[in-house]
């Protein structure tokens, strides 16, 4: 646990996250029980990733969010990736052809690894920041972060899970934090998603605000990049 929960049996947010970052790891890690060699190097949903590139990105973020907790247990900020987007572009291309054995293997482990860091990270820890590849990061961010980078990217796959299975709770939530970031993102005085995101579930406008999906009528929501 990050912090104790409240005491009327509900949980804060740091530990729903964290429960949702677990969740999310073993719902991928049996999406992989039955992957192949030939799946591995199939194209993703990603515009130019196989599905091996996508399965080694989701280890390669657990092991990143080692370091930078790590990092803050000894008080430090430590860099995501030391060598920046260079090193964490070759590291996902150097595991993206490995075997299926390989890549779910990698994949448990990391998680593993991960869900320790987790479970021992000091109050300290949980206080500090790191260096991510987007900017400065609070360590408290992470497990949110973590549910989000494994759910997403499970649909991104392309496998058995798509984002219209994206768990109700992170859609909810993140559902929440993409509207405000379309918000801050439109002119004074015309914040307010238009009407045809509003029209559709919310599974899709979420889709649609994170760039995995159209809506008729409506261009990208341009929120993602």
């Amino acid at each position: 646990m990050i912090r104790d929960n409240y005491g009327d049996g509900s949980m804060n947010e740091s530990d729903r996250d964290l429960a949702g970052a677990v969740a999310a790891h073993r719902a991928l890690e049996a999406s992989l029980a039955t992957l192949t060699d030939a799946q591995v190097v199939a194209p993703s949903l990603l515009p130019d990733w196989t599905v091996g590139h996508v399965l080694t990105h989701i280890a390669r973020n657990a092991d990143s969010f080692v370091l930078m907790l790590d990092a803050a247990a000894r008080g430090e900020v430590g860099a995501q990736y030391p060598g920046g987007r260079p090193q964490r572009n070759a590291d996902i291309d150097a595991g993206a052809a490995r075997t299926a054995d390989a890549v779910r293997d990698d994949v448990a482990r990391s998680n593993a690894v991960l869900e320790t860091a987790f479970s021992v990270a000091s109050a300290g820890g949980w206080v500090g920041e790191g260096d991510s590849v987007l900017g400065r990061l609070p360590m408290a961010e992470l497990p949110f972060r973590r549910w989000r980078e494994t759910v997403v990217h499970h649909a991104d796959a392309g496998l058995d899970f798509t984002w219209r299975a994206w768990p109700d709770d992170y859609v909810r939530i993140e559902l929440h934090r993409m509207t405000m970031l379309w918000n801050s993102r439109q002119s004074m005085g015309l914040t307010g998603l238009p009407e045809g995101a509003l029209a559709v579930d919310a599974h899709t406008r979420l889709a649609w605000l994170m760039g995995r999906t159209s809506i008729d009528g409506l261009g990208p929501a341009g929120v993602m990049g």
